[in-house]
């Protein structure tokens, strides 16, 4: 399966939930609901698609090592860019005194790049690994984008925007898939530990990012049986493709 076929898919997963959010212009399953079926398909993608593999590629040490390192890259990320959740708010220095469009681009940012990146690695460890990502990834990316658009829409009072920041989040999301498959193709030998720097990157963003705002909307039941149904969804993946 070509890596820019695989692209395509997120990019496609992305631009589809932003379309959606012109359409639909709200959310009819709720944003916690959303975000919990999203946690729980880069929950379970985070291992089954990229620690896993790395385990069998290099041992614990290397994967651990990668972890570490995703974990931190991302937290530096977190804590060093301003940007804006749906309902937990704005986060970031200075973010009180950025203009609100710039803060939610941020955030579809820290969400898709290190999930374009997790497909990139998964691709260059196998095929059939990056495929399984990648399709979870487009999944998981629909309601996802269709949450950080709604916002958007608010913000501007306009339909474009939504739709222009879904495709370049998605352009964004495919390229840097793309920088993942070429840099460990070049290095097969820091394979392992990219494949942890991707897994821990999302555990990260999964943990610190998507379950805090997936329950602050309140719908603990609902949010809880989404997250199930997005494992589930993974695991179906991981055995069946």
């Amino acid at each position: 399966m070509d890596i820019l076929f695989l692209s395509f898919l997120l990019f496609a997963g992305t631009s589809l939930g932003s379309l959606l959010a012109v359409f639909l212009r709200r959310p009819y399953l709720g944003v916690g609901v959303s975000l919990s079926f999203t946690g729980g398909v880069m929950l379970v993608a985070s291992f089954t698609s990229l620690i896993l593999p790395g385990l069998e590629v290099g041992g614990f040490l290397q994967v651990a090592l990668g972890i570490v390192l995703g974990f931190l890259v991302m937290a530096l990320l977190e804590h060093g860019v301003p940007h804006e959740h749906t309902l937990k708010g704005r986060e970031g220095p200075s973010s009180q005194r950025i203009g609100g469009l710039y803060l939610i681009v941020m955030a579809v940012v820290l969400h898709n790049v290190p999930e374009g990146f997790s497909v990139g690695i998964a691709t260059a460890f196998s095929t059939e690994k990056g495929f399984e990502t990648a399709v979870a990834m487009a999944l998981q990316d629909v309601p996802e984008g269709l949450v950080v658009s709604l916002p958007l829409m608010l913000t501007t009072g306009r339909l474009v925007t939504p739709t222009l920041v879904g495709f370049l989040s998605g352009i964004l999301e495919a390229l840097f898939a793309l920088v993942g498959f070429v840099f460990f193709e070049a290095f097969k030998s820091l394979l392992a530990v990219g494949l942890g720097f991707g897994g821990g990157a999302m555990v990260y963003i999964t943990a610190k990012e998507v379950f805090p705002e997936a329950y602050a909307e309140g719908k603990h039941t609902q949010s809880t049986v989404a997250f199930l149904l997005g494992l589930l969804l993974m695991l179906f993946l991981d055995t069946s493709l």
